[in-house]
């Protein structure tokens, strides 16, 4: 079978689930209504006929890319005033955190599915100057249609684990053509640029992560120290946590002596909110949620709780603000860890477990910086979490270390920008590194 077939295979058993992606939807859209909202762009048809032509199309699928990506849409709009961006979003987080990002002139969509017909009409009806996926956003049909289109395409602040690359060679017949066909790879660091050279693709160059650049809003960092003298009690903070996390937490948490500190449970999908709170509820642990606070700020029936629950969406930098110190959602099990740059620039401490393959460099360049602190299991960051929220003296030595840290890796929004600028102005520019 030769890459066309395979392609074409791909896109006939797309084409045949369609109507399974309308049901997940709608089951989604249950806890998440947007879910629910403008379904007939995910299959490349709009209301309106305002696709302008000659935008910056931008893909951020999920909460954390587009939290990225504010950084490198704001140095796009210094490089080239004036431009308009078309932003588009696979979750319902991501599209919600993107309506902030925009101005006038802007546009916000879904992503259409990888069938051929939807991506058609997509690039027909936008027609986008260029496009920018951000960090492992390769579709086939998405990079076929482009090319068809006439739209040369970059993969920003990208990035590939030897996990990721591993499975992805079982699709190799349809992956590596589209990683070929990108114009241009800005990966964070030269290990994922090696990497994505083995994918497949062709023009690839290290630039850093636009998530260093990302600063934290001033407002929720104050809103964060509010909460951190209400609580009256040192926090630690279970970040972004995953399903299946919680409960060997809360079980780590209830066998640590007393007194302890409050443990401050954030987990990273929101419609997992209510899920969590039963399971705090049934460990025995009082329990307050964030969403019941009167007026925002924690009351008396929080200033009694072991657990506060951080069920609010957009306010992960107020949690870190509040906390002494950071358990790593995500790194305790193989699943690959959360984005600890945002923890570092609030200036929180991170302990980590084993498991951070999908932000390696970070992981490795935060604890040579002593800005955090690895551990080998769950048990043991419980512990040591508590002890270092316990130490005021070590705790602020790793806050200030974190800020220095986060400080001195800025500058990759700026570098892409520019990338992305040459793409438009110049196609056809000499290759960077090239895997012929």
């Amino acid at each position: 079978m030769n890459a066309a077939h395979a392609r074409a295979l791909y896109s006939a058993l797309l084409v045949a689930l369609s109507p399974l992606y309308r049901l997940r939807l709608w089951w989604r859209g249950r806890a998440e209504p947007l879910y629910r909202e403008a379904v007939a762009e995910r299959f490349g048809r709009y209301r309106d006929n305002e696709g302008k032509p000659g935008s910056v199309w931008i893909h951020a699928v999920s909460l954390g890319e587009t939290r990225a990506t504010a950084a490198l849409i704001e140095a796009l709009r210094q490089a080239r005033p004036g431009v308009r961006v078309l932003l588009t979003h696979g979750t319902a987080t991501g599209r919600e955190a993107g309506r902030e990002l925009l101005r006038s002139g802007d546009r916000q969509t879904w992503l259409p599915y990888d069938t051929p017909g939807a991506v058609k009409r997509f690039y027909r009806h936008w027609q986008p100057a260029v496009g920018v996926l951000m960090e492992t956003e390769v579709w086939p049909n998405l990079l076929h249609g482009a090319q068809a289109a006439a739209v040369p395409v970059l993969l920003a602040n990208a990035r590939l684990s030897e996990r990721s690359l591993a499975r992805g060679r079982r699709w190799d017949m349809l992956l590596r053509p589209a990683f070929a066909a990108l114009s241009r790879v800005l990966a964070q660091t030269e290990a994922d640029a090696d990497r994505l050279i083995a994918a497949g693709a062709r023009q690839v160059e290290a630039m850093g992560n636009v998530k260093f650049d990302a600063a934290p809003d001033a407002l929720l960092l104050v809103r964060g120290a509010t909460w951190a003298r209400a609580s009256r009690l040192p926090l630690v903070l279970a970040a972004s946590t995953r399903e299946g996390e919680e409960a060997p937490l809360l079980d780590a948490w209830a066998a640590l002596p007393q007194p302890r500190p409050r443990l401050l449970l954030v987990p990273r999908h929101p419609q997992r909110f209510d899920e969590v709170a039963a399971l705090v509820e049934r460990s025995g642990l009082p329990l307050s949620r964030r969403s019941t606070w009167p007026g925002g700020a924690p009351d008396a029936q929080a200033q009694a709780a072991a657990v506060w629950l951080g069920d609010s969406m957009g306010e992960l930098p107020a949690y870190y603000a509040c906390a002494s110190v950071a358990l790593l959602g995500g790194s305790f099990e193989k699943l690959g860890g959360q984005n600890l740059i945002e923890a570092a620039a609030c200036g929180c401490p991170v302990v980590m477990g084993p498991h951070t393959f999908n932000f390696a460099e970070a992981a490795e360049l935060s604890l040579a910086a002593g800005a955090s602190e690895r551990v080998a299991s769950l048990a043991e960051g419980v512990a040591r979490a508590a002890a270092l929220a316990d130490d005021s003296v070590v705790q602020a030595g790793m806050a200030q270390r974190a800020l220095t840290f986060a400080a001195a890796h800025r500058g990759a929004a700026q570098r892409m920008a520019g990338a992305i600028v040459e793409v438009i102005e110049r196609q056809g520019e000499p290759r960077v590194r090239d895997s012929r």
